[in-house]
């Protein structure tokens, strides 16, 4: 699944600090370990909750932030995707493993980020973030590292729930 420019602005932009870009980006409300937020840009709305890793391994590997998100954007009917990033460029060969307990997601990759395959999976990947208390993202970097980003799930439904609304 190819991402447009649109996408990719959109990419670049949730990774730079929100302080920078104060008076397009509004946060919506911190809880607890996550955060609501609405861009507004040209008469479209983006709204995301995103949290940041409370564990990051294995330790000492340098490579930008990572953030874990749900999103919306109703002007391109997009309802809940989840995306990560892990700071880093995952191999394409591999596939970026989500995991909580037993339940296991697989997402695709292109360049730094992955996203969950279809709306199924985002739908049972939102459920599961609303009822369990931490969940893993598992990648791999092109040089054949292995990572694991641990993200609390505490404030998830609130900043989800904000979020949405937020863009109804």
């Amino acid at each position: 699944m190819p991402i447009n420019i649109k996408k990719l602005v959109f990419i670049l932009f949730l990774l730079i600090p929100v302080n920078s870009y104060a008076q397009e980006i509004k946060s919506l409300g911190k809880y607890k370990d996550w955060e609501s937020f609405r861009l507004k840009e040209g008469g479209a709305k983006t709204c995301f909750a995103r949290s940041i890793p409370v564990l990051k391994a294995p330790k000492g590997f340098k490579r930008n932030p990572s953030r874990l998100f749900v999103s919306f954007r109703p002007k391109d009917n997009v309802k809940n995707e989840v995306s990560v990033t892990a700071g880093y460029i995952f191999d394409n060969k591999s596939l970026v493993t989500a995991k909580s307990g037993k339940n296991k997601f697989d997402l695709f990759s292109q360049g730094d980020f992955a996203w969950a395959g279809d709306v199924e999976d985002e739908t049972k990947i939102i459920k599961l973030m609303k009822t369990a208390s931490r969940i893993m993202i598992i990648g791999k970097t092109v040089n054949g590292k292995k990572t694991t980003d641990h993200y609390s799930l505490m404030g998830f439904t609130k900043a989800y729930n904000t979020a949405k609304k937020s863009c109804s």
